[in-house]
């Protein structure tokens, strides 16, 4: 698999908000070094969204999260993100399907991306401790004083329990 994959690309780019990102995101950036050689994660700014934690927080708590990650990069994207994928040199996107609900968005979004750049789009499907960790799932839990270490990177954990104490 991995010589046809040599073929295909070697360089993939992983866009997302990733607002906080998560064991999920973990699992499909090391399992997309393993099939590309390199990664470069995209961390989504939309200007219009308030998130829960600043684009800068966000960009901070994936580096440590993939620290020790050989083949990996991790980088603002304030556009669309076939333009942010095209300026790190990636040769295809990667993107994560959890359920049916998400393979239908991906599916489009996947053939809109490749209309607008050319880029294909590999859909990897995470393990199945990860198939229900979400980022909005973590947010609440978080919000509502419980303990989302369970589903988060131990970086990521820490920054919610600091964020979460705050008066």
């Amino acid at each position: 698999m991995r010589k046809i994959m040599d073929a295909m690309a070697s360089h993939a780019f992983f866009a997302g908000s990733f607002d906080p990102f998560t064991l999920g995101h973990l699992d499909l950036v090391r399992r997309s070094v393993a099939l590309f050689g390199r990664v470069t994660v995209g961390v989504a700014h939309d200007p219009a969204k308030r998130g829960h934690f600043s684009v800068i927080e966000r960009i901070e708590l994936a580096r440590a999260s993939l620290a020790g990650l050989s083949g990996v990069a991790v980088v603002e994207v304030a556009g669309l993100a076939v333009a942010g994928a095209r300026a790190a040199g990636a040769d295809v996107l990667v993107r994560g399907v959890r359920s049916g609900t998400d393979f239908d968005y991906e599916i489009a979004m996947a053939r809109t991306n490749r209309d607008l750049s050319g880029l294909d789009t590999v859909l990897l499907v995470p393990e199945g401790e990860y198939a229900h960790v979400s980022s909005t799932l973590v947010r609440q839990i978080a919000a509502h004083g419980g303990d989302a270490s369970r589903f988060v990177p131990p970086p990521v954990a820490a920054a919610l329990a600091r964020k979460e104490s705050r008066p």
